[in-house]
């Protein structure tokens, strides 16, 4: 299982891609900064990449979905499978008692 890792670390961590970026003192790749910091900061390189490109999408550099909304999203879908069981089970309990209803009573 991935290694949850506290939001400061992550933010701090972007900090450090972006702003060597911003730089720009070496000309070198956003990939090829995140090569080098990922292992000073004991993290895998596909995370501190995943971490980058959504920071870039939280602020506007790129389209995409930003964590807020992926957020609500998933809060739905959850919202939303849930309301789906509820409704099975009351169609079921709807039938029951419906031929409940149908049954002759013995007399």
């Amino acid at each position: 299982m991935p290694a949850k890792y506290p939001e400061a670390f992550k933010d701090r961590a972007v900090r450090m891609v972006l702003d060597r970026l911003e730089s720009d003192e070496d000309g070198l790749t956003s990939y090829q900064v995140i090569k080098l910091t990922a292992p000073k900061l004991n993290v895998s390189v596909e995370a501190l990449r995943r971490w980058v490109e959504q920071a870039r999408v939280d602020t506007g550099a790129k389209p995409g979905v930003t964590s807020d909304a992926h957020s609500e999203i998933r809060r739905l879908k959850r919202e939303n499978a849930e309301l789906r069981r509820a409704n099975e089970i009351l169609k079921s309990a709807s039938a029951f008692f419906a031929a409940e209803l149908d049954r002759p009573t013995p007399r």
